[in-house]
């Protein structure tokens, strides 16, 4: 492969020659003078005046010393300007400060490196945004359009006897507002109203040093008006843990990444490109996997890895649920075996104190799953990599106690009316193992360098995933990756149905891209033919498709939570379990001589996941696919929604949420878990439905379609409007009486109408939206005005309500 030198690699490096006296600082000039005299004697007696022998020392990567509450690191010449990353971290949480809990990554990674420079000791933040050749004649501009700036400059408190290392004070370092390792974003500081850092209540409290890395723990005590947590002290404390890490000398060649295959990527801008433009490079992150016999390996045969990847499980994790975890982290190996590996993935107890006394999480070489008691209903898998090529250095999984209620709660509101196992608050121990095994398997995949893959469930038919032995052998979607949870769809009479998740023939084919080795290339760009033929020979398999996360759904086809192609029969079919279970509810959640707590909760989750089902297909109107292709690849890489489909999408809004769901209004329920609400659970589920379909986004998107499209074939604007008033307002054409919610969703459009029509967007104001809203709103007022002498009293004032609420907005139009 070509070697590259990174514009971040500082040029004086090159010719660094350091000699003793001159890297004195200022404070040691007349200790100098006195060591001229006496010798070797002086130069010993400055370094062990500071590090005496109360000095409690540790040795790895380099030395670090606590003399009695004050911190010092020993920094060895060898160590200067090499690449070091640092990785600062959340170790002791506040409750509130953010979703995630302890060992969550306060700050992006970073890389620095230690550079001595007039008598002082630099720590530089390096990029690696833009990188060229150090041969290259550009390297130079690069470099000097890339210039490194000064984190911190420390001065040089002594030297070791021979002079091989420096020492310095770290104490400031860990205890001011220094951003680059600080605990809080510059959001949060202006939500917690954060009035400054209190550096005498801030302090180091530990440091450990290891072979790769070295790691200091220190508390940053806040100021504030606004702290998420113990208000009144006006305090916020937060132990943080920084990680700095020694990139490897020996770089790993980078792989390509590719819009068709998800992985988490790096990217660079490398000026020595041949391109003739600023090349863009982007390159998974991915472990080393380099084949043990590469003979073998090319004869096809499975053969070990040089060094596998082993994840240790948190001796603090209960016992019961140890071998769940391990067995979803080794349900990755048939993965890697696929891709030429065996024995490539293992999970291990760690050592005990008697067989390795130096064995520590904390140490970068071993990657850990933490296992964290706080009430947030999570997991999550990050991983630490080397930014310059991509390559995966450590992962430690977060495994929080309260995942447990979570799966509880999906589980159950998934799948209990055609499992009996799930029927109940307190699933039995193998039950809640498998679940648990299933995100194990799914945070695995994250530390591997997957990120959610939300276009994959798409790929099984609803009748598929209803046969018996599908899921069995095929998983609810094709990735473990995608957000597929369980099977909803099946109903009551499905015999042999499955109902977990499982790692899937997309997920295998992910691992043969990023691991699978490829022996004769010797530069990515060596690679590139190969790993599109692998492409392109799965291309119009839709199980191998991948589709990114969104946080706005324009393609409905990637969204979160969803089974089938087929989102409305899904939905459809996932309703029908839904009305099975209320009826059921009180006896499926109680505990004798408990409250109805869980029955609460319960019902709240029905309720979350009937929202779910009115997004699923809400989101399809004015919905765009979109399918990454490359030149080589026939057909549109974006295709609107068919319009049949769009107006099909509409009509299960009005029918299972306009018209009021009463089946979810069971007194019974009602009567155990709240004096009031009911009214307000509806309305918020109607709101929620309007919001999605008259986002102005997809409101501008319709415009789009039908401008562009077939107008024959389209979905427009106007159609939604008319579907929706006409479904919203159904009483004023029949002269019906209307009851509360419905009275509460007609004032709920009108004020959606109106909003449409007093946004100030530019994108809004100069299109057909406005328009539609006030032709709407007129149309509500005349059937109003006509139908305000029926119905009971309650509709007839609500009706003349209405038409003062529509004359309202139209009057601040004019």
């Amino acid at each position: 492969m070509r070697h590259f030198i990174f514009s971040a690699l500082a040029f004086l490096a090159l010719a660094l020659v350091l000699p003793t006296a001159p890297l004195l600082g200022q404070d040691e000039e007349q200790e100098s003078e006195q060591s001229e005299k006496s010798g070797e004697k002086a130069e010993k007696t400055a370094y062990e005046k500071i590090i005496s022998e109360k000095a409690v020392t540790d040795s790895g990567l380099f030395i670090v010393h606590d003399v009695e509450g004050k911190y010092y690191f020993e920094l060895p010449q060898s160590l200067m300007e090499k690449e070091i990353l640092v990785v600062s971290r959340i170790a002791g949480y506040v409750n509130n400060l953010s979703f995630g809990g302890a060992g969550m990554k306060s700050r992006p990674q970073q890389v620095v490196r230690w550079q001595i420079k007039n008598n002082k000791v630099l720590l530089r933040s390096v990029s690696y945004n833009s990188v060229a050749d150090f041969d290259d004649p550009v390297y130079q501009s690069v470099l000097n359009n890339n210039f490194e700036p000064i984190v911190a400059a420390f001065s040089i408190s002594a030297y070791n006897a021979d002079s091989s290392a420096v020492v310095i004070d770290v104490g400031s370092f860990f205890t001011t507002d220094v951003p680059m390792i600080g605990a809080l974003s510059d959001g949060q500081r202006k939500r917690f109203g954060i009035k400054g850092l209190d550096t005498k209540r801030s302090m180091i409290t530990s440091t450990n040093a290891f072979p790769k890395n070295v790691e200091v723990r220190h508390i940053l005590t806040y100021k504030g008006s606004q702290l998420p947590d113990n208000q009144l002290t006006e305090t916020m404390s937060v132990e943080m843990n920084q990680s700095f890490i020694l990139l490897p000398e020996e770089q790993m060649m980078p792989r390509n990444a590719d819009d068709r295959v998800g992985y988490f990527s790096i990217q660079q801008t490398d000026y020595s490109s041949d391109a003739q433009r600023a090349d863009k490079k982007q390159y998974i992150t991915r472990w080393k996997l380099v084949p043990s016999d590469m003979e073998a390996y090319r004869r096809g045969e499975l053969v070990e890895p040089v060094k596998p990847i082993v994840y240790y499980i948190d001796p603090s994790t209960p016992e019961k649920w140890r071998k769940y975890i391990k067995q979803g982290i080794e349900d990755w190996q048939p993965a890697f075996e696929a891709a030429g590996f065996k024995n490539a993935i293992l999970a291990k107890d760690p050592p005990s104190k008697e067989e390795d006394p130096d064995w520590s999480p904390e140490d970068v070489r071993y990657s850990v799953v933490r296992y964290i008691t706080t009430e947030i209903q999570n997991a999550q898998g990050p991983h630490v990599h080397d930014p310059r090529t991509g390559e995966i250095l450590e992962s430690d999984i977060l495994w929080y106690h309260n995942i447990m209620n979570l799966l509880r709660n999906w589980f159950f509101i998934q799948t209990a009316v055609v499992n009996p196992d799930a029927r109940m608050v307190q699933f039995k121990d193998e039950i809640m193992g498998e679940l648990i095994r299933f995100v194990s398997a799914h945070e695995v995949g994250h530390t591997l360098g997957l990120p959610h893959n939300m276009g994959s469930s798409v790929a099984y038919p609803v009748d598929s995933l209803r046969k018996a032995g599908f899921v069995q052998r095929m998983g609810v979607a094709p990735s473990i990756m995608d957000y597929a949870r369980f099977n909803y769809v099946a109903q009551p009479g499905d015999e042999g149905v499955g109902l977990y998740p499982k790692i899937g023939p997309y997920d295998v084919w992910s691992i043969i891209y990023g691991y699978k080795y490829i022996p004769d290339a010797d530069t990515p760009e060596e690679e590139e033919a190969t790993l599109n033929e692998w492409i392109l020979e799965r291309a119009d398999n839709p199980i191998y498709r991948y589709g990114q996360q969104q946080w706005r759904v324009i393609d409905p086809s990637a969204q979160t939570e969803d089974l089938s192609a087929d989102a409305v029969k899904a939905s459809t079919l996932g309703i029908a379990n839904l009305k099975r279970i209320v009826p059921n509810l009180i006896e499926w959640t109680r505990e004798e001589g408990k409250d109805y707590s869980q029955l609460d909760e319960l019902y709240g989750q029905v309720i979350g996941q009937l929202r779910r089902y009115t997004g699923h297909v809400a989101n399809h109107v004015g919905g765009v696919y979109e399918f990454d292709k490359t030149a080589d690849q026939d057909g549109a890489v974006y295709i609107p929604v068919d319009a049949p489909y769009q107006k099909l999408a509409v009509a299960f809004v009005c029918n299972e949420i306009f018209k009021t769901p009463e089946w979810l209004m069971d007194k019974a329920i009602l009567d155990r878990i709240e004096p009031t609400g009911a009214v307000e659970r509806i309305q918020g589920l109607q709101s929620y439905a309007l919001s999605t379909l008259f986002d102005d986004n997809r409101l501008l998107r319709l415009i789009e379609i039908e401008t562009t499209g077939n107008q024959q074939a389209t979905y427009g604007l106007e159609d939604l409007f008319d579907d929706t008033r006409e479904s919203i307002f159904a009483e004023l054409e029949d002269r019906a009486s209307i009851d509360t919610y419905r009275r509460n969703l007609q004032r709920n459009f009108v004020a959606r109408m109106g909003s449409l029509m007093n946004n100030s967007d530019p994108n809004s104001t100069n299109s057909d939206i406005q328009s539609a809203a006030r032709h709407a709103l007129i149309e509500i007022g005349n059937a109003a005005k006509k139908a305000g002498k029926s119905g009971d009293a309650a509709t007839r004032m609500h009706l003349n309500d209405l038409q003062a609420r529509i004359e309202k907005i139209l009057d601040s139009e004019s």
